[in-house]
């Protein structure tokens, strides 16, 4: 295939944990950037399933074509599926990267199905690759693929990206063979992250414990060949939000919330089940501002939507019951027979309506105590009315917190300062909300999910130019 006549132009194979249709909207934005570059290039997007297969049965692969872009995904065996996905990739690798080793399981050998998943992957995908094609793998499931994928003699560009936060090397290196699994991260030849503090943080790694050596712009000399890194903040498809936000479903949450809640100013918290996210500290930090500010009571609703996660493991039952428990004393204690002070969803809510409630929000509450980005930050910023927007109070352990600086950045962990913020924002005038969403605005579109695919990949493309010279996938 060739462009204008020109030199042939490369084909894009991404690799994940999970494969999506890039045409359908609800596969979200990424998928949507993604399949963009796929179908400029007849692309391949590999990955699992969502399905095991039957014990004893070779894994099949099936092969599903979206319009130019090649979906080919495989089935798991039971057992990988226990050791490779619920046991290292989220039992071991969740928590560490996530800061919290307290939770993570390292005594289980689980190591074993992560390396022999990762081989299946290899193997499979392997016989699907052209020699000029260009691999970008997609996060922590897959980190040593390109290792695999080189002992079968693959020679093409291979990037990586990692959405999830990476901990600084006294954190990693708690993780019994992290050199082998880091060893593995340095296969590739771009290694992307979120922020700027992932990427402090893998440098001093490689240095201190491979004895890196910088060789200037990003590239390091390490393992005997050149690596590139560097930071490629994700973003949203702006655009698209907005036109998600005007299309029927989000006009009538808006319409609705506005209805419902027409005495009230609105909080919104929106979020998956999961421990990194800070909800339990967002409760006490939303009833501290209730008992220190009387005049909030009976004027401010937070509603939580908490989507369902991994609800088999133990970790997320508990925090499960203490949620639960934090927003059923909080109403008991403050609650009046026409205000609830929290409206708490234990479930997931269609992307489709989501905008409306974001626009109907005064306040919007994204707390983790760890996060690699943050991408709801960044949609409810996206889905405001510019004339009379929302406040956004941000932690600063998000990966947003580096790009978005205009909002109220707060630390999780302290509740009354948290509190603090959360009332300052409900009585943060319009003019102070305009200037600070203008700022945000401007970011969001200057960074968006094409700005984050493209940089990836040109970057990538300077890795190709400098060690082979070889025509390159064209954006």
């Amino acid at each position: 295939m060739a462009v204008g006549g020109g030199a042939p132009v490369s084909r894009l194979v991404v690799v994940s944990n999970r494969v999506a249709d890039p045409r359908k909207t609800a596969a979200g934005g990424l998928a949507v950037a993604l399949g963009e570059v796929l179908s400029n290039s007849g692309g391949l997007w590999f990955g699992w399933s969502g399905k095991l297969a039957d014990e004893g049965v070779e894994p099949a692969l099936h092969t599903h074509q979206a319009g130019p872009v090649k979906l080919v995904t495989v089935d798991l065996a039971r057992e990988d599926y226990e050791a490779f996905y619920v046991g290292y990739s989220n039992g071991v690798l969740w928590p560490v990267f996530h800061y919290r080793l307290d939770l993570a399981d390292f005594d289980a050998g689980y190591i074993e199905g992560y390396r022999r998943v990762n081989q299946m992957f290899a193997r499979k995908l392997q016989p699907l690759l052209r020699d000029d094609d260009v691999i970008w793998v997609h996060d922590y499931h897959l980190i040593p693929l390109a290792a695999e994928l080189r002992s079968l003699g693959c020679t093409q560009r291979i990037g990586f990206f990692l959405h999830i936060p990476l901990p600084p090397p006294l954190i990693l290196a708690a993780i019994p063979g992290h050199d082998w699994l880091m060893k593995g991260l340095c296969s590739y030849d771009l290694v992307g992250f979120q922020s700027q503090a992932d990427h402090e943080h893998f440098t001093r790694y490689i240095q201190a414990e491979a004895h890196a050596v910088a060789a200037g712009d990003g590239r390091w000399r390490v393992f005997n060949r050149t690596l590139h890194a560097g930071a490629f903040p994700i973003g949203i498809d702006v655009a698209e939000f907005g036109a998600i936000t005007e299309a029927p479903e989000a006009r009538e949450m808006y319409e609705r919330m506005r209805r419902e809640y027409s005495r009230r100013k609105l909080l919104v918290g929106v979020d998956r089940l999961d421990y990194s996210k800070g909800l339990p500290h967002r409760m006490r930090a939303f009833r501290e501002m209730l008992a220190r500010y009387p005049e909030t009571r009976q004027s401010a609703t937070l509603i939580q939507i908490a989507s369902p996660s991994r609800e088999d493991v133990s970790a997320y039952t508990e925090i499960l019951h203490e949620l639960e428990s934090l927003c059923g004393s909080i109403n008991g204690n403050y609650g009046e027979l026409d205000w609830m002070p929290v409206r708490y969803m234990h479930r997931t809510v269609a992307r489709a309506r989501l905008p409306g409630l974001y626009r109907a929000s005064r306040v919007a509450l994204v707390t983790p105590l760890r996060d690699g980005m943050n991408l709801v930050a960044k949609e409810f910023l996206a889905a405001q009315d510019p004339q009379d927007p929302g406040v956004l109070v941000l932690s600063r352990f998000a990966g947003a917190a580096e790009q978005l600086t205009e909002a109220l950045l707060v630390n999780p962990y302290d509740t009354e300062g948290t509190a603090s913020a959360i009332h300052l924002a409900l009585q943060m005038p319009q003019e102070e909300r305009r200037e600070r969403h203008a700022a945000l605005l401007s970011t969001l579109r200057r960074t968006d999910v094409h700005w984050w695919c493209d940089s990836f990949l040109d970057r990538l493309r300077q890795a190709e130019s400098e060690e082979t010279g070889t025509p390159w996938l064209r954006l």
